[in-house]
């Protein structure tokens, strides 16, 4: 059975729809151009147009951000099933790409995206020279289902069963501080010599302290975290500096500067590394091939 579409009678342009979605999901139109990629000029026109060819107010400013109005807010749900509807074409239409080339965006943590992903993509460019990539060196995690990134190397497995995901190596961490700090504060012979220790975190919502706490058995509170950075390399250097002790992996800790492992034969753990895509991708033979290039690379690689 065919199902003719009038077009026309939708009424609207989907670019304008999208800058309405945009600018609902971030809450203003200069986080909206940002997300999009685009001008808060541009934007602004788009919802205007939109709210002009539906014959209704979309949002109010409210001090320096944008609300929804009642009509907006009825009308996000049927949008946002339109955007989920477009992401799912992209994801569709990606997959079932045979070419060997274009881009795939890879996500990773700083560290590996600046130490362990450059000679991986050497060989990758050597093996597949018309695929070209975007390494997106963030902690956030990237959603896959909306084509943030195509690939993501994690140190957790992910819950959703949409995503295709492999455990391909496991890194060794552990605590490291310079011998300056050790020297000046003393160099722990025990766990409960840590309890008036300065630590460098690498969050801020409790995570690392819970951790330590209860994975490792430390005696550190979040008053322990007398500075902290998302980066490993930042952290690192603030150790270096003799700021205090990093919880850091082996490779990340041995590079640069000297640094000692404080409480080697107490205080180590092995971190997962995670592989994963979108199930729909892993039938995209460009996506595939740098998968498996990266499963094979990461899971011999000397450094972890």
């Amino acid at each position: 059975m065919h199902i003719c579409m009038n077009w026309q009678a939708l009424g609207f342009d989907w670019n304008h729809a999208r800058a309405f979605l945009a600018t609902a999901e971030e809450g203003s139109l200069s986080a909206a151009a940002r997300a999009l990629g685009s001008t808060q000029p541009t934007l602004g026109r788009q919802v205007a147009a939109l709210e002009e060819a539906l014959g209704v107010v979309l949002f109010e400013r409210v001090g320096r951000g944008l609300e929804l109005t009642p009509s907006g807010a009825d009308l996000l749900a049927h949008f946002r099933g339109m955007g989920e509807a477009a992401g799912r074409a992209a994801l569709s239409a990606a997959g079932r790409s045979e070419a060997v080339e274009g881009l795939v965006a890879i996500t990773a943590t700083n560290d590996v995206a600046t130490y362990v992903l450059p000679p991986i993509l050497r060989r990758l460019r050597q093996e597949a020279p018309g695929i070209t990539y975007d390494v997106i060196a963030s902690n956030a995690v990237s959603d896959l289902a909306r084509r943030e990134a195509d690939i993501s190397i994690r140190h957790a497995r992910p819950d959703n069963p949409d995503l295709i995901a492999r455990m391909v190596a496991h890194t060794e961490a552990g605590l490291f501080a310079s011998t300056d700090y050790l020297e000046a504060f003393g160099r722990p012979r025990s766990k409960e010599d840590l309890t008036s220790a300065r630590i460098i975190g690498f969050d801020r919502e409790g995570r690392m302290v819970r951790h330590l706490q209860q994975k490792l058995g430390l005696p550190v509170t979040e008053a322990s975290i007398v500075l902290s950075s998302e980066s490993g390399s930042v952290a690192r250097e603030m150790a270096a500096a003799g700021l205090g002790i990093a919880v850091l992996t082996r490779a990340l800790a041995e590079r640069g500067a000297a640094l000692e492992p404080v409480l080697p034969g107490d205080v180590s753990f092995s971190i997962p590394v995670w592989l994963v895509t979108h199930r729909e991708l892993h039938t995209s033979r460009r996506i595939r091939l740098v998968f498996d290039v990266l499963a094979e690379e990461l899971a011999r690689y000397s450094k972890w």
